[in-house]
């Protein structure tokens, strides 16, 4: 399986005259993947989109660190 920029990567090397082997071998992948990913067969996957848990506590920890000028942010 490709990521979906493997997957841009592939066709535009494709478009640029590279050879399926050689698209294979640059990007360390079968050719029958790269074969598949060129005729359609598959379609890139996308990264994960989710949402830092850590967002919840920013405002919070920053406040506190503030507020506290004794207070490291490594501790």
């Amino acid at each position: 399986m490709l990521t979906r920029e493997d997957d841009i990567d592939v066709h535009a090397l494709r478009r640029q005259g590279w050879t399926i082997s050689a698209i294979a071998r640059h990007l360390g992948k079968d050719r029958k993947t790269i074969r598949a990913y060129l005729s359609g067969r598959e379609a890139g996957v996308r990264a994960r989109s989710w949402a830092d848990p850590f967002d919840r506590f920013a405002a919070y920890c920053a406040q506190r660190l503030t507020d506290d000028p004794h207070l490291w942010a490594s501790a």
